[in-house]
């Protein structure tokens, strides 16, 4: 069980740098077309808990489909560290791309199939 703890993160040449509270237990892959094509494996946590430190100017949005997500990513490196929507129940929520959370072992992490395929 992983405990909920504050944790760093980013993009690849470290423009977008961020902090989130977070517990890795509930991590999911995703396979979306967007997800599937990125192989992106995301944690989410309500707007409370995550804290852009840097980058917020470089970051290019991008919106599918219904358009409720909004897939930023940095646009010197291109990678998506992080998304910002809105949860079934109207909460605001930040998606966290696992895969950019500084020291993490993502083997150690029991990751969850998810059908974003079919939403």
């Amino acid at each position: 069980m992983q405990e909920t703890m504050k944790r760093s993160g980013g993009c690849h040449c470290g423009k977008v740098r961020y902090e989130v509270t977070a517990s890795l237990d509930q991590v999911m892959s995703c396979n979306c077309s967007m997800c599937l094509r990125k192989g992106t494996v995301l944690t989410f946590v309500g707007k409370d808990q995550f804290h852009l430190l840097s980058g917020e100017e470089g970051l290019t949005d991008y919106q599918f489909n219904k358009k409720h997500i909004h897939h930023l990513f940095c646009a010197t490196c291109g990678v998506t560290s992080f998304a910002r929507g809105t949860s079934p129940d109207g909460k605001e929520m930040v998606a966290v791309n696992v895969r950019c959370l500084d020291d993490i072992d993502l083997g150690s992490l029991t990751v969850t199939p998810v059908d974003g395929k079919s939403f």
